[in-house]
């Protein structure tokens, strides 16, 4: 006698609202898990995409072409830094305290020095921060503001205050404004510098939460309406790294009186030429000394 066989029915097919959330699900769990991944890995290693230090061993270039003394100081903690010191060649003249960028180091910018010096007659100290070149130390955000307050007295026991231009290049632009709206000084010069670095950072990565992330601030917007004296501020329009538009807002910020140099077809590596330290020549020129 046959069996007969006994067929199971098949379960109901969830809902399609339930199905639709079990394919997203499948989707979006993996993509959670790499997303909190890239971000740990940015926050990680935000001090070394920050601070792309190089030593003097890694690469030194001499001065050529300009007469420039060591200058050796020490920040409030105690680190040795150090710097380049090259005297004014004008009667009376007064000096450019350079804060330079995130990379290299002070003798990647013997050019720069070089030209403003020829242009104005001004002396200039470039410095290193912590880190970079021969200055001591790991670089922080902290160890760049007090290693431009050492540069300072530094400078100021052989220029008074009121000669000293403080330049600031792309992150040293932070450095320079901080110094800025807390020391005496004739002028503020910054070259492709942003409002905030969380800011620049999220031009860069539109995807990360930069500015609940980041630890490095270098909040410039907050600080540069306490910056009085004149400021020049020169930007690339086709600068990808700090956008175009931060150095307008930090510009649209300043006090005054205040001069902004759209340069036509820059970017942020090519900015540093002739034309741009001239137009810094003749700013100075209208804002004499102060008082």
């Amino acid at each position: 006698m046959g069996t007969t066989p006994v067929t199971t029915p098949a379960p109901p097919k969830p809902p399609f609202v339930r199905r639709a959330w079990l394919a997203v699900r499948r989707r979006i769990v993996p993509y959670s898990i790499l997303y909190v991944l890239v971000v740990g890995g940015f926050m990680w290693f935000e001090n070394t995409l920050v601070f792309r230090a190089c030593t003097a061993a890694e690469s030194w270039r001499a001065p050529h072409d300009m007469v420039a003394e060591d200058a050796r100081f020490k920040s409030a903690d105690g680190t040795e830094l150090h710097g380049w010191w090259v005297p004014p060649t004008k009667p009376g003249a007064g000096a450019f305290l350079f804060s330079h960028g995130n990379g290299g180091n002070l003798s990647h910018r013997g050019s720069l020095a070089r030209a403003l010096t020829q242009l104005t007659g001004e002396g200039i100290l470039l410095y290193d921060y912590p880190g970079y070149g021969h200055s001591g130390g790991v670089p922080s955000e902290a160890g760049c503001y007090a290693s431009a307050d050492a540069a300072y007295d530094w400078l100021t026991a052989k220029v008074p205050p009121n000669r000293v231009v403080i330049l600031g290049e792309s992150l040293g632009g932070g450095v320079a404004v901080d110094l800025a709206s807390r020391k005496d000084h004739r002028a503020l010069v910054l070259f492709c510098t942003f409002t905030t670095l969380p800011a620049a950072a999220k031009g860069r990565f539109p995807f990360l939460p930069t500015h609940t992330m980041m630890r490095n601030r270098f909040d410039s917007l907050s600080k540069i309406d306490r910056c009085r004296r004149p400021t020049f501020i020169a930007h690339g329009t086709n600068d990808w790294t700090v956008p175009f538009r931060l150095g307008e807002e930090l510009f649209a910020a300043a006090p005054g009186p205040k001069e902004f140099l759209r340069v036509e077809g820059a970017g942020h590596n090519d900015i540093l030429r002739k034309d741009v330290y001239r137009a810094v020549a003749a700013f100075l020129e209208t804002h004499p000394t102060a008082d």
